[in-house]
């Protein structure tokens, strides 16, 4: 339900960008909003805190993203009326993708256990033109718990080629063989 709502949110919110030719500037914000949420936990921690009231939030945001749009400004007050601040994040990410699909862009996200080198890159970036026919940019994430291997996804195609994912299928058909 919430990733319905965060959708509906995000495409308001580039309707609104591209109204008034703001849409990349709105998606720098977004990218920071995303960026800063990923590093810091204790923003994490107050956006999804009952106890603090919306405009202490609301506060907090406005002061960590005062160079912001006037129209990320609106979102982060239009979610904190409506008691939805919790999905800011989510928001923002499906913003991003939203605008990158209007300018023909797709993203592709590969994590990894660890970076992916720039001759890896540019495997992956041609691999994946191949299955979209669209031109996309790579966001690498990187997670250790993998172990090795990959998981790409692009849109809502995903294809899960760690090593964790494969040691789990063998592992449920050893426990199915038993």
């Amino acid at each position: 339900m919430n990733q319905r709502a965060a959708l509906r949110y995000a495409k308001a919110v580039l309707d609104l960008a591209v109204d008034n030719k703001a849409t990349d500037a709105v998606e720098k914000d977004m990218r920071d909003i995303v960026a800063t949420m990923a590093d810091s936990k204790e923003l994490r921690m107050l956006l999804a805190s009952p106890v603090v009231n919306g405009n202490t939030k609301k506060e907090a945001l406005l002061a960590i993203f005062t160079g912001a749009s006037e129209i990320t400004k609106g979102l982060l007050n239009t979610l904190t009326e409506n008691k939805r601040i919790g999905l800011l994040n989510e928001v923002a990410l499906k913003y991003v993708i939203l605008n990158q699909d209007l300018k023909g862009e797709g993203v592709a996200y590969v994590t990894t256990a660890v970076a992916l080198t720039p001759e890896l890159e540019k495997m992956v970036l041609k691999q994946v033109a191949k299955i979209t026919d669209d031109t996309v940019t790579i966001e690498n994430k990187i997670d250790e718990s993998i172990i090795g291997g990959f998981i790409l996804r692009v849109g809502d195609l995903q294809y899960d080629a760690s090593v964790a994912h494969k040691l789990s299928e063998i592992k449920r058909e050893f426990a199915d063989s038993l």
